[in-house]
């Protein structure tokens, strides 16, 4: 079969992207069609097929504001010709799935989520952005802009042939905007990367993640805050990072983008790792899984499935510094085995999700 791999875009090395290099490992030979592709991710990802990319990439900034131009990404999407193909595999949490097929064709759609800044996360969007003015010109537009993409949204979802949902918490979410079905198959973990570690942790917690809004460290960083005589180490970068940084205290340490081998390391000797988001699966939490690190982690979103609450971790309740708090010291209260840890990161291997994705593949064709 000619197979075709779409994936929105590939700009950043994130899980999306994990999810798409391990397709690429079952479809080798496959051509890949984006809206837009870094070089440096392209040659991270060790792709020597065909990229094709989208006319978005030849206008001002588009490597890196991509999404200024989300007025244009349906007629971007649209615009790559897939009639050749036996087999198309989108990844997709905003417009890959919404390619044009014909009835000759397989269309299978690995779901991270249905767009976040058109349907769940609208208004915080709009809010972040500044464009929640009612009478605002450029509200106005913002939101146009949003109404139409919903619309083409869900006509681009009768597309899919077969959805794939990278948990139950987004196969819910298909259902409630798409009101299609969906297959879960869970993202795929590397743990073979990361070392069960069995020895006495050090006397710090460990953080790491993008800095935007809703990862919400601001708010770790305000608990721990309150908590002087525990140390959390913090890694990552983004817009909030400076924001964030002017807020942590002594016992906070700001590390910015640290190595994989600097995270692996931090992720072995902490106490535990600290999650506040609400994520669709979430795949760091896992990693810190695999070397036996429990997680400290927000009770919502795809941790439900990938942590289990007093035996590899503990959920709170309430994105507050209060509930965070209140976790902490339950937490320090709570013996945790290691290999009970690791046991269960090794449900989400990398191996586990390519067998899935080929067994569901044949299962579709055979029909």
């Amino acid at each position: 079969m000619k197979v075709a791999l779409v994936q929105d875009w590939l700009t950043e090395l994130g899980g999306a992207e994990k999810v798409f290099a391990e397709l690429l490992k079952i479809y080798p030979e496959a051509d890949i069609y984006t809206l837009v592709a870094s070089p440096k991710v392209i040659k991270k990802l060790d792709i020597t097929s065909h990229v094709c990319e989208s006319f978005i990439c030849h206008l001002p900034f588009a490597r890196k504001w991509y999404r200024k131009y989300m007025q244009f990404f349906p007629i971007a999407i649209e615009g790559f010709d897939l009639s050749a193909y036996d087999l198309i595999i989108s990844s997709s949490s905003s417009v890959a799935k919404n390619v044009l097929t014909h009835s000759g064709q397989i269309h299978i759609s690995y779901c991270h989520s249905p767009a976040r800044y058109v349907w769940d996360l609208c208004f915080r969007y709009l809010k972040e952005a500044k464009l929640n003015r009612r009478w605002s010109p450029m509200a106005f537009y913002a939101r146009s802009v949003m109404h139409k993409f919903r619309v083409w949204d869900v006509i681009g979802s009768n597309r899919v042939d077969y959805f794939i949902a990278n948990s139950n918490f987004i196969s819910k979410r298909i259902q409630k905007v798409f009101r299609r079905d969906s297959t879960v198959i869970y993202p795929p973990v590397n743990v073979d990367m990361f070392k069960l570690n069995e020895e006495p942790r050090e006397n710090f917690y460990f953080t790491a993640s993008r800095m935007v809004s809703y990862k919400k460290i601001d708010m770790i960083v305000r608990a721990f805050a309150e908590m002087p005589d525990k140390t959390i180490y913090v890694a990552g970068m983004g817009p909030d990072f400076k924001k964030i940084k002017k807020i942590a205290p002594d016992n906070v340490k700001m590390l910015g983008f640290i190595s994989d081998d600097e995270m692996k390391d931090y992720m072995t000797r902490s106490k535990a790792f600290v999650f506040a988001a609400e994520e669709d699966f979430g795949i760091v939490p896992v990693e810190a899984q695999a070397c036996g690190t429990p997680v400290v982690c927000f009770g919502k979103g795809g941790v439900l499935e990938t942590v289990v609450n007093g035996e590899t971790g503990l959920f709170f309740y309430e994105q507050t510094e209060e509930a965070l708090i209140e976790a902490i010291k339950k937490f320090e209260t709570i013996e945790f085995d290691p290999k009970v840890i690791r046991k269960n990161a090794e449900r989400f291997s990398a191996q586990r999700f390519r067998a899935e994705i080929e067994e569901f593949v044949h299962s579709v064709i055979k029909k």
